[in-house]
């Protein structure tokens, strides 16, 4: 579970990802998948824009990495994410055998990547993957706090 020199650069491009759900009103959180050091997949949470519970930014980066490989295997592939996921995208996450997951800070309500449950290393499933946790986690967590805490202002 080690850090690569690539693993900030491409959680900044998570972020660049979230802040679009941000403009958007939507939770700030971002999903980039690269391989071979290339963006394949992008997404930013949009569940409220599509009205669908399923529309968070790993499953809309998931989609677009497979189109761009036209493949539902995504081997050799590392996911980028701005919160740890959840179990729904933990579940997605090893359907499509992404062997690596970079995510930048914990979620104590639904994190299924070690922090309630760790869905991506158990060993009863068919595939495991690689975790790196808390990859500019302050960065990653000011965008969920402060989004948060506008949104109580605004109420």
């Amino acid at each position: 579970m080690s850090l690569t020199g690539d693993d900030v650069r491409f959680m900044r491009e998570a972020i660049e990802e979230a802040k679009k759900a941000e403009s958007m009103r939507e939770v700030p959180i971002g999903a980039v998948i690269v391989k071979n050091g290339e963006i394949i997949g992008r997404g930013h949470n949009l569940r409220e824009s599509l009205r669908d519970p399923t529309a968070h930014a790993e499953i809309l980066a998931i989609r677009q990495a497979s189109e761009h490989l036209n493949a539902w295997r995504l081997l050799d592939c590392t996911l980028y994410v701005t919160l740890e996921p959840c179990p729904m995208c933990a579940g997605a996450i090893l359907q499509s055998r992404i062997p690596r997951v970079v995510y930048g800070t914990d979620d104590p309500k639904a994190g299924c990547a070690g922090t309630l449950m760790n869905l991506l290393q158990d060993g009863r499933f068919n595939h495991r993957a690689e975790v790196v946790a808390n990859v500019l986690r302050d960065e990653c967590s000011g965008l969920l706090t402060g989004f948060f805490r506008s949104l109580r202002n605004r109420s």
